[in-house]
């Protein structure tokens, strides 16, 4: 599904289905400290309903899926659950194609909601009450993030610049470390209980960074595949000069936390 905001890339149209088969190869790519976070809070756990939002090919249901939480997945794009009820066969989660915008699960279903690096494509002031309605009393939100830090990592840097030589309007560059921002409109129906910042390593070959980079907004998502083709010549030409065979991309990653205040 195309997505067009002009707060995105400057308005350019991007359409994560048209990735989805690099996105489900290469961008599988938390480390276990990223998910000890998740699992220290409590979250995602044995006897817990959790609903992830923009699951993208299922990533988090995935990952946490040993953890004994019982997950639903829900995306607008319908390449995307393709690809995540593949990687899923065996495994009891159910995945829905729809927007966020749009759900209607009960009242009172779930015990936590996550929405990992989707959470700023959100019409907040629409979803916000759709959240607060599905959780049950004292449930959570957690709101997760992981980005490469163009300015302190070589490599991440050369690749940024590159990705900006054909999509030179992409927002997603010159990430720094910093909080999730949680939009005014959850004050008073949510109390921001925990949120934590911190760099992590992530260990990638010449092949899995490319796709990986390949597989982000300001490439698969949105170019043509003539500028796809053009752009992964240079880059792979890029690594070849610039990186080892196999290294470490230095990340950040933050997380938010936000209870539901009951109200009488």
């Amino acid at each position: 599904m195309k997505i067009v905001d002009i707060k995105i890339d400057g308005g350019k149209a991007f359409d994560w289905g048209r990735t989805s088969q690099d996105y489900a190869k290469y961008r599988d790519i938390y480390p276990q400290e990223f998910y000890d976070k998740i699992i220290s809070r409590g979250l995602c756990v044995d006897e817990q309903s959790v609903l992830d939002l923009g699951t993208g090919t299922g990533v988090l249901p995935r990952n946490l899926y040993h953890y004994g939480a019982k997950w639903t997945g829900t995306d607008i794009s319908e390449n995307q659950i393709e690809q995540a009820k593949k990687l899923s066969a065996g495994m009891d989660i159910d995945y829905y194609a729809i927007p966020s915008e749009t759900l209607d699960f009960p009242d009172d279903t779930f015990d936590v909601i996550t929405a990992c690096q989707c959470f700023s494509y959100f019409d907040h002031e629409k979803i916000m009450p759709k959240l607060y309605r599905m959780l049950k009393p004292n449930g959570r939100i957690l709101v997760l993030y992981m980005a490469w830090l163009p300015f302190e990592d070589k490599i991440a840097g050369a690749s940024e610049e590159l990705v900006l030589k054909y999509s030179p309007n992409w927002s997603g560059a010159g990430e720094t470390k910093h909080p999730i921002h949680i939009p005014d409109c959850y004050i008073g129906n949510f109390e921001f209980v925990y949120h934590e910042e911190y760099t992590l390593n992530v260990h990638f070959t010449r092949e899995s960074w490319n796709g990986r980079m390949k597989a982000c907004r300001g490439v698969g998502a949105s170019l043509t595949q003539n500028e796809i083709m053009n752009w992964e010549r240079e880059h792979l030409a890029l690594l070849e000069k610039i990186a080892p065979n196999e290294f470490d991309v230095l990340h950040y990653a933050a997380i938010a936390e936000l209870k539901k205040i009951n109200k009488l």
